[in-house]
């Protein structure tokens, strides 16, 4: 027994075999056991022509508009296919299928709404069509067609059950996709504040901050508009398709960009090519957008702009919600960097002022002392005093001048190295402590003298370990270490990192090695940058050391390892 819906759909119940609702019950698990959608959709195509004996099935996925964004279809050759060009939008009989149930029709070419075939396009008579509802709104339609003899009631019956399944895997494949795209963006931003954080080139990190949103968030391109000269917002980094047409565009100050980083909300757009206010030309070419503010605490550093083709699947809010989360991180991320480089600033400034009182109060005033010693000599020497007391007071100045050019050349020193007053652990203790920020966890620093781990407080044991390394060697351990624990919190993505510091012996027969291990992801595949590496290899190659950077014996994560002889 059949009945037909009010809504034009054919709701069945033609008492289905046992083994046909086997087959339907294994069809359905089939279609909602995958978490990937383009699996779902296309194992779902496919399930359908199966069951009911279609030779041609497709799903298409609309926009608001009507216009196909993705369309999974089986039967079709794809020589056709690809001749076909564009898939079909929701015109003609397409139009007619109903948001519940289904269009059953014996031959489509007969319906009223028929507008033909493109050319080219194989020839079809009965067709079944049935609309996917996800979460209470239409997320496509199932096609079938050209089954010999015609659909049954009993093929719509299998069609609305699939089709029921398939909203249900569809939801999950959305939210599992939306979960695993809200992780890669939180990760992102974690990457990015490390990268500012860690003293990274500025344009190094805006270039990461567009690639990264773009990879993201599936754009075509990322732009960032930054405040320029003149007030002007410009596009100052683009990444992507036609980046360098963006690069250097100003944007107008009535416009959507000025709008986002005043007002502090993003907004999407359906289509840049489609809108009649864009006046910014090289953005004609693109379809959806999405702009997000970079801007914390109330303040607009800029805009990010990111783009898709035409054609492309619109942003929906959840995009900019990630978008904009990410937009402020790196907005906060670059204010904290700005702050810490006026604290830079203000602390240079301090240190001009405390090597002027020191010249002033060592080095000069005893220069003065010994010019007036000399003022002494001359005023004796034109009385004609006795050369030998004359030969004292010049020796006593000599040794004051000896005095002035050691002072300065230690004030000199500690201009070139703040450190240098600071013992070598306390220095290494003061970078895992720093290193926390960027990792999320304290790094473990583990310190060996003689193969004897140093216990805290111990400063007798500390002293001896610093007294073997030699001052420009500690220097150099102190950057390995800091590299390490960057690479680690910029890279590595690990749970737990370990720094090891091993004094043995002494002299030229002694050694210093440092060892930064983590657990994380370990190293990549290709590496297209190697600057800080290449640094640390050149700094053992200056002392006469080694340098590696490999996989540690746990198999699991990366192992920095650097060796110099101590003399």
């Amino acid at each position: 027994m059949s009945a037909r819906s009010p809504r034009g759909g054919t709701i069945v119940d033609d008492g289905v075999s046992g083994e046909r609702l086997t087959e339907l019950l294994d069809a359905v698990l089939s279609v909602a056991s995958d978490l990937d959608l383009p699996g779902v959709l296309e194992r779902f195509v496919h399930v359908s022509a199966e069951l009911t004996g279609a030779p041609y099935g497709a799903i298409n996925v609309l926009d608001k508009r009507g216009a196909s964004t993705t369309f999974v279809q089986t039967g079709v050759p794809a020589a056709i296919a690809a001749m076909l060009g564009h898939p079909p939008h929701a015109v003609g009989v397409l139009s007619k299928i109903p948001s519940q149930g289904v269009l059953l029709l014996d031959d489509l070419t007969q319906h009223p709404a028929f507008e033909g075939f493109p050319a080219g396009h194989p020839p079809m008579g009965s067709f079944l069509g049935a609309a996917v509802r996800v979460r209470h709104q239409v997320f496509g339609y199932l096609y079938l067609s050209d089954k010999p003899g015609g659909f049954t009631e009993h093929d719509a019956t299998v069609v609305v059950a699939l089709a029921a399944a398939a909203g249900v895997a569809v939801s999950n494949a959305q939210l599992y996709a939306d979960a695993a795209r809200r992780e890669h963006w939180l990760r992102a931003g974690q990457d990015i504040t490390t990268m500012l954080l860690s003293g990274v080139d500025e344009e190094d990190a805006l270039a990461h901050i567009a690639a990264t949103a773009r990879d993201v968030s599936d754009a075509d391109t990322a732009a960032l508009a930054l405040p320029g000269m003149n007030g002007e917002l410009m596009i100052e980094l683009a990444d992507g398709h036609a980046a360098d047409s963006l690069v250097g565009q100003i944007m107008p100050p009535d416009g959507r960009s000025w709008s986002v980083m005043t007002e502090g909300r993003g907004l999407l757009v359906e289509s840049l090519s489609r809108s009649r206010v864009v006046r910014v030309v090289p953005m004609r070419a693109f379809g959806p957008a999405l702009f997000a503010p970079l801007q914390t605490s109330g303040r607009g550093v800029g805009v990010l702009i990111l783009l898709r083709r035409i054609g492309s699947a619109p942003f929906d809010p959840n995009d900019l919600i990630k978008a904009e989360s990410f937009a402020s991180q790196a907005a906060l991320a670059f204010v904290l960097a700005e702050a810490r480089h006026a604290q830079d600033v203000a602390a240079l400034l301090d240190e001009r002022e405390r090597i002027a009182r020191d010249l002033h109060d060592m080095a000069i005033q005893q220069l003065f002392a010994t010019g007036m010693q000399l003022e002494t000599v001359r005023r004796r020497a034109a009385r004609g005093v006795d050369a030998t007391e004359l030969t004292s007071i010049v020796e006593e100045a000599l040794d004051n001048v000896d005095g002035s050019v050691r002072q300065i050349r230690q004030i000199v020193y500690a201009l070139r190295d703040p450190d240098a007053a600071t013992s070598l652990v306390e220095r290494l203790r003061r970078e895992a402590s720093l290193a926390r920020t960027g990792l999320g966890f304290a790094p473990s620093l583990v310190l060996n003298l003689d193969d004897v781990p140093l216990p805290d407080g111990d400063y007798l044991e500390v002293d001896q370990l610093d007294a073997r390394v030699r001052a420009d060697l500690a220097d150099d351990v102190v950057a390995v270490v800091r590299e390490g624990l960057a690479n680690a919190a910029r890279h590595a993505h690990a749970s737990s990192v370990t720094v090891q510091i091993a004094v043995r012996g002494t002299g030229p027969s002694g050694t210093v090695t440092v060892e930064v291990e983590d657990d994380g992801a370990g190293l990549p595949t290709s590496r297209d940058r190697r600057s800080g590496t290449g640094n640390l290899a050149a700094r053992a190659r200056q002392h006469g050391g080694t340098f590696s950077l490999g996989v540690p014996p746990s198999g699991t994560g990366t192992l920095l390892s650097w060796s110099a002889p101590l003399a």
